[in-house]
Protein backbone atom coordinates (compact mmCIF):
# COMPACT_ATOMS: atom_id res chain seq x y z
CA UNK A 1 0.00 0.00 0.00
CA UNK A 2 1.27 3.55 -1.06
CA UNK A 3 2.01 5.72 1.89
CA UNK A 4 2.57 9.21 2.99
CA UNK A 5 4.28 11.29 5.95
CA UNK A 6 2.42 14.66 6.65
CA UNK A 7 4.26 17.06 8.61
CA UNK A 8 1.07 19.80 9.77
CA UNK A 9 3.35 22.77 10.68
CA UNK A 10 2.02 26.50 12.00
CA UNK A 11 4.03 29.10 12.99
CA UNK A 12 2.71 30.44 16.21
CA UNK A 13 2.72 28.43 19.75
CA UNK A 14 1.38 30.04 22.65
CA UNK A 15 3.89 28.25 25.08
CA UNK A 16 6.70 28.62 22.80
CA UNK A 17 6.36 31.44 20.19
CA UNK A 18 8.06 30.85 16.41
CA UNK A 19 8.95 27.08 17.63
CA UNK A 20 9.32 25.66 14.09
CA UNK A 21 11.55 28.03 13.12
CA UNK A 22 13.84 27.95 16.39
CA UNK A 23 17.57 26.64 15.16
CA UNK A 24 19.41 26.94 18.38
CA UNK A 25 21.18 23.45 16.83
CA UNK A 26 22.42 24.80 13.23
CA UNK A 27 18.97 23.61 12.15
CA UNK A 28 15.26 24.67 12.15
CA UNK A 29 13.00 22.41 14.53
CA UNK A 30 10.87 22.06 11.56
CA UNK A 31 14.02 20.67 9.78
CA UNK A 32 14.73 18.17 12.09
CA UNK A 33 11.13 16.51 12.14
CA UNK A 34 11.12 16.07 8.80
CA UNK A 35 14.85 14.33 8.64
CA UNK A 36 13.60 12.15 10.93
CA UNK A 37 10.44 10.79 8.84
CA UNK A 38 12.96 11.30 5.46
CA UNK A 39 15.36 9.12 7.51
CA UNK A 40 12.98 6.61 8.68
CA UNK A 41 12.34 5.37 4.81
CA UNK A 42 8.84 4.68 6.07
CA UNK A 43 6.65 6.62 3.32
CA UNK A 44 6.97 7.47 -0.68
CA UNK A 45 5.73 10.67 -0.11
CA UNK A 46 7.04 13.43 2.68
CA UNK A 47 5.58 16.77 3.12
CA UNK A 48 4.77 19.28 5.45
CA UNK A 49 1.59 21.19 5.50
CA UNK A 50 1.51 25.03 6.30
CA UNK A 51 -0.16 28.25 5.91
CA UNK A 52 3.03 30.35 6.38
CA UNK A 53 4.84 31.48 3.97
CA UNK A 54 7.61 31.94 6.55
CA UNK A 55 7.75 28.08 7.00
CA UNK A 56 7.07 27.40 3.36
CA UNK A 57 10.30 29.55 2.60
CA UNK A 58 12.13 27.72 5.41
CA UNK A 59 10.74 23.61 4.19
CA UNK A 60 11.78 24.95 0.73
CA UNK A 61 15.19 25.70 1.65
CA UNK A 62 15.88 21.93 2.69
CA UNK A 63 14.16 20.53 -0.05
CA UNK A 64 11.02 19.65 1.60
CA UNK A 65 7.69 19.09 -0.54
CA UNK A 66 5.25 21.75 1.00
CA UNK A 67 1.82 21.25 0.47
CA UNK A 68 -0.14 24.62 0.68
CA UNK A 69 -2.93 24.58 3.20
CA UNK A 70 -5.75 27.22 4.30
CA UNK A 71 -5.16 29.39 7.94
CA UNK A 72 -8.81 28.27 8.77
CA UNK A 73 -8.03 24.84 10.30
CA UNK A 74 -8.63 23.99 14.22
CA UNK A 75 -6.58 21.42 14.41
CA UNK A 76 -3.42 19.49 12.19
CA UNK A 77 -5.95 16.81 11.51
CA UNK A 78 -7.68 18.85 9.46
CA UNK A 79 -5.04 20.31 7.89
CA UNK A 80 -3.63 16.90 7.10
CA UNK A 81 -6.74 16.21 5.89
CA UNK A 82 -6.96 19.19 3.46
CA UNK A 83 -3.70 17.45 1.55
CA UNK A 84 -4.83 13.97 1.54
CA UNK A 85 -8.21 15.00 0.10
CA UNK A 86 -6.44 17.54 -2.78
CA UNK A 87 -3.35 16.15 -3.34
CA UNK A 88 -2.76 12.92 -1.83
CA UNK A 89 -5.60 10.43 -2.66
CA UNK A 90 -5.94 11.52 -6.34
CA UNK A 91 -2.09 10.17 -6.43
CA UNK A 92 -2.80 6.73 -5.13
CA UNK A 93 -2.01 7.49 -1.79
CA UNK A 94 -3.72 4.70 0.89
CA UNK A 95 -2.01 5.15 3.94
CA UNK A 96 -1.12 8.62 5.59
CA UNK A 97 0.79 9.00 8.88
CA UNK A 98 0.01 12.49 10.67
CA UNK A 99 3.84 13.75 12.18
CA UNK A 100 3.60 16.63 14.54
CA UNK A 101 5.93 19.58 13.57
CA UNK A 102 7.34 19.24 17.34
CA UNK A 103 8.67 15.46 17.11
CA UNK A 104 12.04 16.04 16.17
CA UNK A 105 13.17 12.34 18.12
CA UNK A 106 10.42 10.24 16.72
CA UNK A 107 12.67 7.07 16.19
CA UNK A 108 12.32 5.50 12.59
CA UNK A 109 10.78 2.27 14.22
CA UNK A 110 7.70 4.40 15.52
CA UNK A 111 6.99 5.45 11.82
CA UNK A 112 7.16 2.13 10.65
CA UNK A 113 5.27 0.25 13.29
CA UNK A 114 1.92 2.52 12.82
CA UNK A 115 2.03 2.06 9.12
CA UNK A 116 2.08 -1.63 9.98
CA UNK A 117 -0.27 -1.47 12.08
CA UNK A 118 -2.94 -0.26 9.19
CA UNK A 119 -1.59 -3.25 6.95
CA UNK A 120 -1.67 -5.91 9.18
CA UNK A 121 -5.70 -5.56 10.34
CA UNK A 122 -7.69 -4.38 7.75
CA UNK A 123 -10.55 -3.58 10.09
CA UNK A 124 -8.76 -0.58 11.75
CA UNK A 125 -8.70 2.38 10.10
CA UNK A 126 -6.87 4.44 12.78
CA UNK A 127 -3.76 3.58 14.93
CA UNK A 128 -1.65 5.41 17.53
CA UNK A 129 1.09 4.81 19.86
CA UNK A 130 1.91 4.31 23.61
CA UNK A 131 4.52 3.67 25.67
CA UNK A 132 4.99 3.21 29.78
CA UNK A 133 4.28 6.48 32.02
CA UNK A 134 7.37 6.55 34.19
CA UNK A 135 6.23 8.55 37.40
CA UNK A 136 2.95 9.03 39.89
CA UNK A 137 4.18 12.94 38.70
CA UNK A 138 3.35 12.02 34.97
CA UNK A 139 0.00 10.11 35.65
CA UNK A 140 -1.28 13.23 37.65
CA UNK A 141 -0.22 15.65 34.97
CA UNK A 142 -3.06 16.42 32.91
CA UNK A 143 -1.23 17.56 30.13
CA UNK A 144 -0.09 13.96 29.47
CA UNK A 145 -3.10 11.74 28.00
CA UNK A 146 -3.42 7.82 29.42
CA UNK A 147 -4.71 5.35 27.24
CA UNK A 148 -6.23 1.92 28.91
CA UNK A 149 -6.67 -1.05 26.62
CA UNK A 150 -8.21 -4.40 25.64
CA UNK A 151 -6.85 -7.72 24.40
CA UNK A 152 -6.48 -6.73 21.67
CA UNK A 153 -4.71 -3.70 22.12
CA UNK A 154 -7.42 -1.99 20.71
CA UNK A 155 -8.08 1.70 22.66
CA UNK A 156 -10.91 1.41 25.14
CA UNK A 157 -10.73 5.17 26.53
CA UNK A 158 -8.61 8.03 26.86
CA UNK A 159 -8.49 10.61 29.35
CA UNK A 160 -6.37 13.16 30.72
CA UNK A 161 -7.50 11.81 34.18
CA UNK A 162 -5.08 8.80 36.12
CA UNK A 163 -6.56 5.93 34.51
CA UNK A 164 -6.73 3.31 35.52
CA UNK A 165 -7.40 3.91 38.79
CA UNK A 166 -5.43 1.31 41.24
CA UNK A 167 -7.18 0.15 44.14
CA UNK A 168 -4.29 -2.20 45.03
CA UNK A 169 -0.70 -2.39 43.85
CA UNK A 170 -0.27 -2.03 39.87
CA UNK A 171 -0.24 -5.43 37.92
CA UNK A 172 1.30 -3.18 34.96
CA UNK A 173 2.24 0.24 34.31
CA UNK A 174 -0.20 3.08 32.79
CA UNK A 175 0.12 3.87 29.41
CA UNK A 176 0.98 7.52 28.08
CA UNK A 177 -0.68 8.18 24.24
CA UNK A 178 1.67 9.55 21.94
CA UNK A 179 -0.26 12.09 19.85
CA UNK A 180 1.34 9.97 16.65
CA UNK A 181 -1.49 9.09 14.14
CA UNK A 182 -1.99 6.55 10.57
CA UNK A 183 -4.89 6.88 9.30
CA UNK A 184 -6.12 5.07 5.83
CA UNK A 185 -6.78 7.89 3.79
CA UNK A 186 -10.71 7.68 3.08
CA UNK A 187 -11.27 7.32 7.03
CA UNK A 188 -9.53 10.56 7.68
CA UNK A 189 -11.40 12.66 5.19
CA UNK A 190 -14.62 10.94 6.93
CA UNK A 191 -13.21 11.47 10.06
CA UNK A 192 -12.33 15.10 9.84
CA UNK A 193 -15.98 15.45 8.25
CA UNK A 194 -17.81 14.83 11.05
CA UNK A 195 -18.80 17.09 13.81
CA UNK A 196 -16.78 17.15 17.57
CA UNK A 197 -18.33 14.80 19.89
CA UNK A 198 -19.06 15.41 23.68
CA UNK A 199 -16.54 13.43 25.52
CA UNK A 200 -13.89 14.99 22.84
CA UNK A 201 -14.89 18.69 23.71
CA UNK A 202 -14.70 17.20 27.68
CA UNK A 203 -11.61 16.35 27.43
CA UNK A 204 -10.30 18.18 24.34
CA UNK A 205 -8.77 15.03 22.78
CA UNK A 206 -9.75 14.67 19.23
CA UNK A 207 -9.17 10.86 19.30
CA UNK A 208 -12.75 10.39 21.14
CA UNK A 209 -14.56 11.30 18.00
CA UNK A 210 -13.54 8.16 16.52
CA UNK A 211 -14.11 5.71 20.00
CA UNK A 212 -17.95 7.72 20.38
CA UNK A 213 -18.39 6.72 17.24
CA UNK A 214 -17.59 2.81 17.67
CA UNK A 215 -14.64 3.22 15.66
CA UNK A 216 -11.35 0.82 16.89
CA UNK A 217 -7.91 2.66 17.21
CA UNK A 218 -5.21 0.02 17.26
CA UNK A 219 -2.76 1.80 19.37
CA UNK A 220 0.70 0.10 19.08
CA UNK A 221 3.02 0.33 22.37
CA UNK A 222 6.69 0.96 22.09
CA UNK A 223 8.80 0.80 25.20
CA UNK A 224 10.02 4.96 25.02
CA UNK A 225 9.38 7.41 23.29
CA UNK A 226 10.97 10.94 23.24
CA UNK A 227 8.81 14.09 23.70
CA UNK A 228 7.71 16.80 21.84
CA UNK A 229 8.60 20.16 22.30
CA UNK A 230 6.20 22.19 24.32
CA UNK A 231 8.10 24.66 25.87
CA UNK A 232 10.92 26.70 26.48
CA UNK A 233 12.35 23.91 28.70
CA UNK A 234 11.66 21.13 26.19
CA UNK A 235 13.57 23.22 23.78
CA UNK A 236 16.95 24.06 26.03
CA UNK A 237 16.49 20.19 26.65
CA UNK A 238 16.76 19.34 23.20
CA UNK A 239 19.80 21.59 22.42
CA UNK A 240 21.79 20.00 24.84
CA UNK A 241 21.16 16.66 23.93
CA UNK A 242 22.29 17.22 20.31
CA UNK A 243 24.96 19.88 21.77
CA UNK A 244 26.16 16.36 23.29
CA UNK A 245 25.55 14.44 20.14
CA UNK A 246 27.84 16.49 18.22
CA UNK A 247 30.82 15.92 20.65
CA UNK A 248 33.40 14.14 20.18
CA UNK A 249 34.65 11.38 22.22
CA UNK A 250 38.19 12.42 24.61
CA UNK A 251 41.39 10.70 23.66
CA UNK A 252 42.43 7.90 25.37
CA UNK A 253 44.36 8.23 28.42
CA UNK A 254 46.08 5.29 27.13
CA UNK A 255 49.14 4.85 24.84
CA UNK A 256 49.32 2.54 22.39
CA UNK A 257 52.55 0.45 22.27
CA UNK A 258 55.16 1.17 20.46
CA UNK A 259 56.57 -2.35 19.85
CA UNK A 260 60.06 -2.64 18.95
CA UNK A 261 61.83 -0.91 21.67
Amino acid sequence: MRRAIVIPVRLESTRLPRKPLLARTSRSLVQHVWDRARASGAAERIGIATDSEEIRREAESFGAEVFWTRADHRCGTDRVAEVVERELRPAGIELIVNLQGDEPDIPAEALERLFASLEDEASVCLSTLACPIESDAELQDPSVVKVVLDRRGHALYFSRAPIPAAREARVSPPLRHVGIYGYRADYLLEFAARAPTPLEQCESLEQLRALESGDPIRVTTIDWIPRGIDTPEDYEAFVQRRRADAVPPAPSLTQPSRGGD
